[in-house]
């Protein structure tokens, strides 16, 4: 995000004196620049400047060479000699480019560097280093680790140099003591990733006076009537047979020369600060020129050794096949879509590639130390085009974020201008008169605008003739108004604005949202109010399962062939049916899932990995269920509704997307502490798990455990069960099969579930509950324990027992299962606790005794035997 420094703004815009960055920050942000953060020096003094009085080479063993250093870094600073006079430090250094008589930044005792690296006395190579000759990268104000920072060299004009005395302070002298503003900008405002843009926003804000620096350029910019037919700097050709969504990929290319450029003339020292505090490290003055230019106006540049180049210039589309070596050294393979900047060697036009539009140059044709001669280009660029080419080939760079974002379409001659006024001020060289500029920008069409939209969309009662002076003061031309009626042409550098509701969302910003009267939307008295059943039983399953004790995470959605190894699923029977994302974030993922477990199991491992051990978990989520059937989705039309056939097609073609809970437990269901009792969890608290949800949802399940097969193959045999409402299926509980413990990691006899909601949400009747009257009459509680064949079920035994007792029935609960040599082989004991009540008697003992009769006779038809 742009950096803004307060002194250049001010080149722009009379910001007061006295404004902190605080307030300016305050100021942006009621126009709609947000702060990110203001920035402040990582570095404390003392930092100053020195004057190298001797520096002697010392080889060493090693075969590097140091110099041991007499450095003068003023009367405050220098060191002191056993009579009490001051004499300069003694300070070792290894940079290459050190000798005497030269101004050097150093860093005395007690001073910090970037990293919280502290400079103190130290000894090294048999001396006593009593501080330190810095460079570039250790003051953070570039990547230059060749050498240390040579004042001479470091862009100051004979008279600046001179002036500079021993022990000055170097931290104000680099600017190293001031602070910056870090500010957001929103999309559709490319034009305030300039400081001509952000000081019209401040302007704006504040009714500071504001200077455009474009007209002053424009005026002795090369005014060229007809260049037909007269002599140009070099030709220029566009030719794009593959525009996209039709639009031509430039429409504007503005090539101006400079010649006799003095090679190696060095960046001034105000330009080499400027662009090091918005994040950028000089390199050459051509290029921190056009650098330059592009921060301070937001036209992206780029210079070329004219030398190297053979006209024509071509921008054309790539060809199938070609490929480019950019500037960061890096091969890429070209896309049709990409549009290239090529010149025309041996007379084969647009045959050689110079770089990527908008995105990055090329290796060859970069401008270097010894080119005399250079080539300026100023365009306009698809910003669809760019965009696309940046992120195809993950090359991000200054250029591309504005022109992705919009570039001012009329700008180009200005910024030219401003290069080339630069280059032949600091690098002695000799401008061009005939630029080329091939110009193709179509007129902005005017937007019909009404005064009355802005108080019907936002309230806000604005006279005419305000709502005319704001529009007019971001740069619109603004025709008629007598009847309330506008006819707007936006400027150049707002192509964001194309609709009259652009046009109110400007008037509102500019005067102020907060301005904006507060009115709270009245609650509607008929329809649907408040959550609806299928948000309100979602919300109860989240909270019954964190009563529970279990922790909700969420994960993402994406799956691949190690996910369905772990669970034993074959890999080429779930990709048929998978929903397969065709740009992936990860390439080794590229399915959405069919089981929330698959997902939820990673978040699992990943807390294992770290330590953790007793990770009881859910998700509640959805889940992608392809249908190889159904009909392909169709690609709809851009910037129009689609009919309702269109999105009924759409519709059509979508997975199924079914909302999903899943769960698993590892590790100790319960640990009291080291005195206490640990138990770990196991397919128990998984079924505990789902009877709650189904008690707090009072949905009707059954499980089943009499074709296990079903449940697939990473579930335990004999230990797993379907989750039944009714003759829905609608879900599965028991205990992870141990090869997938073992693949994942987890702990032995872990317990999961997954259930699909959207099904059994389904089955609820979403009625009020009834409550039922509370009978005063006592109740009569009797333990029974039954012999039953092990193949009888303990919810086929409770039924049944339910269907004996009828309505004097008020609670039944299994309390023990035993099998052993005292039930004998074949069977089970199931012992349950049942509670007898009557609505309108007392029960009497033969009571009792009836009722128990009919149960042993119900449950005899089972093979059921009471046991005494």
């Amino acid at each position: 995000m742009p950096m803004v420094d307060m002194g250049w703004l001010r080149e722009h815009v009379a910001v007061p004196e006295n404004e902190t960055y605080e307030e300016l920050a305050r100021d942006l942000v009621r126009v709609g620049l947000e702060e990110e953060e203001i920035h402040t020096s990582d570095v404390t003094g003392p930092i100053v400047v020195g004057y190298v009085v001797d520096a002697t080479p010392e080889p060493q063993k090693n075969g590097k060479v140091i110099n041991w250093c007499h450095v003068d870094v003023g009367e405050e600073y220098n060191d002191v000699d056993e009579h009490g006079n001051k004499v300069p430090r003694g300070i070792i250094c290894g940079a290459p480019n050190m000798k005497a008589g030269e101004k050097v930044v150093v860093t005395l005792p007690g001073a910090v560097l970037p990293g919280d690296f502290k400079i103190e006395p130290r000894k090294t190579y048999g001396h006593i280093s009593d501080g330190m000759c810095a460079s570039e990268r250790e003051l953070g104000l570039g990547d230059s680790h060749d050498g240390i920072i040579l004042l001479r060299d470091y862009g100051f004009t004979p008279e600046e140099y001179e002036a500079l005395q021993p022990g000055d302070d170097a931290m104000h002298l680099l600017h190293l003591d001031e602070p910056i503003l870090e500010i957001n900008v929103t999309p559709d405002r490319g034009y305030a990733f300039s400081y001509r843009g952000i000081a019209r926003e401040f302007h704006n804000s504040t009714g500071a006076e504001f200077t455009d620096p474009v007209a002053a350029l424009e005026e002795r910019a090369p005014q060229l009537e007809d260049q037909n037919g007269q002599a140009h700097d070099i030709d220029v050709i566009i030719d794009d047979d593959n525009p996209i969504h039709g639009v031509v990929g430039c429409d504007r290319f503005y090539a101006r020369a400079v010649h006799d450029y003095k090679p190696g003339s060095p960046t001034p020292n105000w330009m080499r600060h400027r662009l090091s505090r918005a994040g950028m490290r000089s390199l050459s003055l051509p290029v921190d020129v056009t650098n330059y230019v592009m921060l301070d106006l937001g036209q992206p540049m780029h210079a070329y050794d004219l030398d190297k180049i053979s006209g024509p210039i071509v921008v054309r589309r790539a060809k199938a096949g070609e490929t480019l070596v950019t500037l960061d050294g890096k091969k890429h393979d070209l896309d049709p879509e990409d549009l290239l900047i090529t010149d025309s060697p041996n007379g084969e036009q647009g045959s050689r590639i110079l770089g990527i539009a908008g995105v990055m140059g090329g290796e060859y044709g970069e401008v270097t130390d010894k080119t005399t001669n250079i080539l300026l280009e100023a365009a306009h660029f698809d910003p669809i085009t760019v965009a696309r080419s940046a992120r195809r080939h993950k090359i991000p760079s200054e250029a591309s974020r504005r022109f992705e974002r919009g570039v001012d379409t009329q700008i180009q001659p200005a910024a030219a201008q401003m290069a080339v006024d630069l280059l032949t001020k600091y690098g002695d060289a000799k401008a061009s008169d005939t630029p080329r500029d091939v110009n193709n920008v179509k007129r902005g069409h005017p937007i019909a605008f009404k005064a009355g939209e802005v108080k019907r969309l936002t309230s806000l009662d604005l006279d005419i003739n305000k709502i005319s002076d704001i529009l007019t003061d971001i740069g619109c031309s603004v025709a008629g108004g007598g009847n309330g009626e506008f006819s707007v042409t936006a400027p150049s550098w707002r192509p964001d604005l194309t609709a009259a509701c652009d046009l109110v969302e400007e008037v509102a910003r500019i005067y102020g949202y907060d301005r904006i009267p507060v009115r709270v939307p009245h609650a509607p008295v008929e329809g649907h109010v408040g959550l609806t059943d299928d948000q309100l039983h979602k919300r109860q399953v989240a909270d019954e399962l964190a009563e529970y004790g279990l922790v909700e995470v969420l994960s993402y959605p994406f799956v691949g062939k190690a996910d369905f190894k772990n669970f034993q699923i074959d890999p080429e029977e779930v990709e048929k049916v998978s929903v397969e994302i065709v740009n992936p974030l990860a390439g080794d993922r590229p399915f959405l899932r069919r089981q929330v477990l698959l997902t939820l199991a990673t978040a699992v491992q990943r807390n294992l990995h770290r330590g953790l051990e007793n990770i009881c978990c859910y998700e509640l989520g959805h889940v992608y269920l392809a249908d190889p059937e159904a009909p392909a989705v169709p690609a709809l039309p851009g910037a129009q509704r689609p009919s309702d056939d269109q999105l009924a097609a759409l519709d059509a073609g979508l997975p199924e997307q079914p909302l999903h809970v899943a769960a698993i437990l590892t590790g100790n269901a319960e640990d009291d502490g080291w005195l206490g009792d640990k138990r770990p969890a196991d397919w128990t608290d998984a079924v505990e798990a789902v009877h709650r949800i189904a008690d707090r949802l009072g949905a009707k399940i059954v499980l089943d455990q009499s074709d296990g097969d079903k449940a697939g193959a990473q579930w335990h045999p004999g230990r797993v069960a379907c989750i039944m409402a009714g003759d829905t299926p609608v879900g599965v509980v028991g205990e992870l099969h141990p090869k997938v413990d073992d693949a994942l990691g987890f702990p032995r006899h872990s317990a999961a579930f997954e259930i699909d909601l959207t099904a059994l949400f389904s089955t609820l009747s979403n009625k009020p509950v009834q409550a039922k009257p509370i009978s005063t009459f006592p109740p009569v509680k009797q333990d029974l324990a039954f012999t039953v064949p092990t193949s009888v079920t303990a919810h086929e035994l409770t039924e049944t027992i339910r269907q004996a007792v009828g309505d004097v029935l008020e609670s039944i609960e299994l309390f023990d299962v035993y099998t052993g040599d005292q039930v004998g082989d074949g069977k089970k004991s199931l012992a349950y606790a049942v509670t007898f009540r009557a609505p309108d008697r007392t029960l009497t003992s033969q009571d009792s005794e009836e009722i128990r009769q009919r149960i042993v006779e119900k449950t005899a038809t089972l093979g059921a035997q009471l046991r005494a």
